[in-house]
């Protein structure tokens, strides 16, 4: 016990005085504007690097994941009918399936779902 104490907290000195010693260590006094810029071929950049990123792509990404995750979870409610409670199989089915369309109804009621104004 007393053993495993010490051999603790030599562990943790040692891992922050390296942690310490990379965070001291790791940064960049100056900033440089030739690295922090985009390289095009030793010219300066004629346009901004940066492009403006649509949000409602971003909104749509989204809500195909939160999709994509839910029928990942219905699939195997197909498999486990044999094996459980049909009361209780179904209760779960629809309540799930319930949360589904509401939180559908929700997304095209706010206007998350037009694809254009």
């Amino acid at each position: 016990m007393f053993s495993t104490t010490i051999m603790a907290t030599i562990v943790f000195i040692i891992a922050a005085i390296v942690m310490l010693l990379a965070s001291l260590l790791a940064k960049k006094a100056l900033i440089d504007r030739e690295k922090s810029s985009p390289y095009e071929c030793g010219f300066d950049p004629s346009e901004s690097s940066r492009l403006p990123f649509s949000l409602r792509f971003f909104m749509i990404a989204i809500i195909f994941l939160i999709f994509d995750v839910e029928i990942a979870l219905i699939l195997p409610m197909i498999m486990i009918i044999k094996f459980s409670n049909l009361f209780v199989w179904s209760f779960t089915s629809i309540f799930f399936i319930i949360i589904l369309l509401v939180g559908l109804y929700h997304e095209w009621n706010q206007g998350a779902l037009t694809w254009t104004n």
